[in-house]
């Protein structure tokens, strides 16, 4: 979330605050490794509508073909969600390196 929060958009200040107290609190399924997050509630609320944060990284592999795509949610301006959305047949076992994701 880290790599993700440093490009700047309208609220990213108050989501960089809420790192520090941000939990993963459940795994979307028993093979994914998509996350659901919460904030101690008195975290900074970012001036974003709840949804997609308006950053997409998207995630290459070795030979620099594009394989998926990682999103952060939120909800009611607070981190809610980290998503890896593959490409193709096998989901991911594990979040890429930070060298894999690029801004898209």
């Amino acid at each position: 979330m880290e790599r993700i929060l440093q490009v700047d958009f309208p609220g990213v200040a108050e989501l960089r605050h809420q790192l520090d107290q941000v939990q993963v609190v459940a795994l979307w399924g028993s093979n994914s490794v998509s996350v659901d997050l919460r904030v101690a509630d008195d975290a900074p609320r970012a001036p974003i509508p709840t949804g997609v944060a308006p950053v997409t990284f998207t995630v290459i592999d070795e030979e620099g073909v594009l394989v998926g795509e990682i999103i952060l949610w939120t909800e009611s301006g607070m981190l809610s969600g980290l998503e890896y959305a593959w490409y193709g047949d096998q989901p991911p076992t594990s979040l890429p390196e930070v060298d894999r994701m690029v801004m898209s």
